[in-house]
């Protein structure tokens, strides 16, 4: 069929300004449940670990909700999953401003806002983005992983200054009526499901626009089924060195890092400010890994931020000086989300684009996993031996690890045996 004139501004960028929108806001409202902590235990009198209990519930369901959001997306497409998922989130936040007893909060934040945040996450924001964008796949999904990172470092000065002038429960009103009213109408008016439905082709993609019936039928060329992918040797380095990426990073570094710092004769402000710096460079380190990724390919610069985060933890205990402590925060922060695009680059390469969302879901699970295990491990190894030593060079050695997994995953697509009946191809297996 003939092709529109190509366009000057392609219309796959208003869907990456929609999706980046859609994960900053999402993160940031989700991630500032630390603001509210001390006030709700100081009006309900409800001791840490309830409290705690229900951030957990809410990281296991957020983790889990990502593999069966992803697979709706590849299926049916990203756009109803992403607004749904906003909106879910907008409900959850608004309905823990009328909370009065645990389950209220375990049902709000531990279950609807959490379910809602693992759809309005990185595997859907993939499964939209690699279909919108043939080219610069590494440097859009740089972008979003820059906005997550964003989202928390612009929500939770704002919570906070709401929260001391408007109390805990109006805040939590103000930002779930604000997702609602912001980010749900521009998640369905500017998101699409795929470039046929716009007459247009990929952005970096050759050739005529096609319909939207055909380019349904050539998806399933794309598209490699889990119970496929799991026995295929990329997909289980990818989820292997992913698990190490949790492990490093939320595991290890989030809940372990003030800890030792304060230990080792740095004041609290101090460990506050490394990881800030921290955070600060994970955005830059995102983008520029998306750029690096476009440009060298995804394999070797993955394979690098393990290595480097590896080498990172291995200097971690010897850091005495406030300077150095703010260098190591700096280079840790680069490589700390810089892993996304490059691994989420990597799967749409091997398996396909329209099966990024439940392929990475799962490998994103893995993640999780890993976070869990880093942060209970890190603190056993503490319990054993007195200091986190042990703990960072038993994360340095993982990260090494990763490091190989990474080299030895072949970036190639994978080779399709002859499709079954129903039009879906045969991926080779391990």
């Amino acid at each position: 069929m003939t092709s529109k004139p190509a366009p000057r501004f392609h219309y796959a960028w208003t869907v990456l300004a929609a999706v980046t929108l859609v994960l900053l806001t999402g993160a940031g409202v989700r991630g500032a449940i630390g603001v509210f902590i001390k006030p709700m235990e100081m009006e309900f009198g409800w001791s840490r670990t309830t409290l705690s209990g229900a951030v957990a519930l809410s990281l296991i369901l957020y983790g889990l909700a990502g593999p069966f959001m992803g697979r709706l997306a590849d299926r049916w497409g990203p756009r109803g999953i992403l607004t749904v998922g906003s909106l879910l989130v907008g409900i959850g936040t608004m309905g823990a401003a009328y909370i009065q007893t645990t389950w209220h909060l375990f049902l709000t934040l531990g279950v609807i806002a959490a379910i809602g945040a693992g759809a309005a996450a990185t595997p859907v924001a993939a499964a939209a983005l690699t279909r919108w964008f043939d080219t610069r796949r590494g440097l859009v999904l740089g972008i979003t992983g820059a906005g997550m990172a964003g989202g928390q470092l612009l929500v939770l000065p704002l919570a906070m200054t709401l929260a001391v002038s408007l109390g805990w429960r109006q805040t939590y009103t103000v930002l779930g009526a604000g997702l609602i009213v912001l980010t749900v109408p521009i998640a369905w008016l500017l998101i699409r499901n795929d470039p046929a439905e716009r007459g247009l082709r990929p952005y970096g993609a050759s050739g005529p626009a096609v319909a939207p019936a055909i380019a349904a039928a050539a998806a399933q060329a794309e598209r490699t089924p889990l119970s496929e992918a799991v026995r295929t040797w990329p997909f289980l380095l990818l989820a292997g060195s992913f698990w190490v990426c949790g492990y490093t990073t939320f595991g290890l570094m989030l809940a372990h890092f003030i800890p030792h710092a304060t230990e080792h004769g740095f004041a609290p402000v101090e460990a506050a400010q490394a990881l800030g710096i921290m955070g600060g460079m994970n955005i830059v380190g995102t983008i520029l890994s998306g750029w690096l990724c476009d440009r060298y390919g995804p394999k070797f610069p993955l394979a690098l931020y393990y290595f480097l985060r590896g080498l990172s933890l291995f200097c971690l205990p010897f850091i005495s000086s406030v300077p150095a402590l703010f260098v190591f925060a700096a280079v840790f922060g680069l490589n700390f989300i810089s892993t996304v695009p490059a691994t989420t680059t990597l799967t749409a390469r091997i398996y396909g684009r329209y099966s990024v969302g439940e392929l990475s879901g799962w490998i994103f699970a893995s993640h999780q996993v890993g976070a869990a295990m880093g942060s209970l491990m890190s603190g056993w190894l503490y319990d054993r031996a007195g200091d986190y030593t042990l703990a960072f060079y038993f994360g340095g050695g993982w990260a090494i690890v990763a490091a190989l997994m990474v080299m030895a995953i072949k970036d190639e697509p994978l080779i399709r045996r002859p499709a079954r009946p129903g039009g879906i191809p045969r991926a080779a297996t391990a």
